[in-house]
């Protein structure tokens, strides 16, 4: 990439694909795939109960400056995750209900941004779901060329335009598009464990016991003791 650049004919992971990872949430997909494609805790939903999956289509913006949003509307389509970021860290409000207007129109399915957004209220009443760094109302301009689907970093990991993003109340997850199907695969497989282990406990049966870790707490050292021993081994210490 030698200069700001709109990529207009990215691949995309499989809608199928997409919907099956949102379904099963943040939290079961990333221990699946090994405990990996966490954004971080730093970019948080602005509202409650939502659950969300689409595929990326990514933003690189100048801070304090929503150009490269307006650029990138007409790359969305349905089903898609508006991702964006700045060239340096910014959380001016780049983000309001007029975009997510446009987006929604689009059939586009929310946003993941390190920058703030303004017009909550708004974006809660119509239903466009956000995970933002960030609720600030201070405007941006329209002035600097960015980039549109290149791959941008976001928190703690590198969001590529056509990767899955989910995204719920435990926070924004990247799926990497050539392992999306093998993560699904992973995920069903543990979605059917953790079944199973409710249906242990709801019976009674102890954790302890289901993933054998009585043994490793004896070779760490812990000591079942009552309370009046306890009471003893203290009195003959004092």
């Amino acid at each position: 990439m030698t200069g700001p650049i709109v990529v207009t004919d990215i691949a995309r992971t499989p809608a199928a694909i997409a919907d099956a990872l949102g379904a099963h949430g943040v939290a079961t997909v990333h221990e699946a795939m090994g405990r990996t494609g966490l954004v971080g805790p730093g970019i948080r939903p602005i509202q409650d109960g939502v659950r969300l999956s689409g595929t990326a289509v990514t933003v690189l913006c100048h801070p304090g400056d929503n150009l490269m949003i307006h650029a990138a509307v007409e790359q969305c389509r349905a089903g898609d995750v508006l991702v964006v970021t700045t060239t340096s860290p910014s959380v001016d409000g780049a983000f309001g209900e007029l975009f997510a207007t446009a987006l929604q129109a689009r059939g586009a399915r929310g946003l993941v941004t390190t920058t703030g957004v303004r017009d909550v209220a708004e974006l809660r009443a119509m239903g466009f779901a956000v995970w933002s760094a960030a609720v600030f109302a201070q405007g941006t301009v329209k002035a600097t060329p960015g980039s549109v689907n290149v791959p941008i970093t976001v928190g703690a990991v590198t969001v590529a335009p056509g990767d899955v993003v989910v995204a719920d109340d435990d926070g924004v997850l990247r799926v990497p598009r050539r392992e999306a199907s093998a993560a699904l695969t992973a995920a069903d497989a543990r979605v059917a464990k953790e079944e199973a282990d409710r249906a242990a406990y709801r019976s009674g049966e102890l954790s302890l016991d289901r993933k054998g870790l009585r043994p490793l707490l004896a070779e760490l050292g812990v000591e079942y003791i009552t309370q009046a021993d306890l009471e003893a081994r203290n009195d003959e210490r004092a």
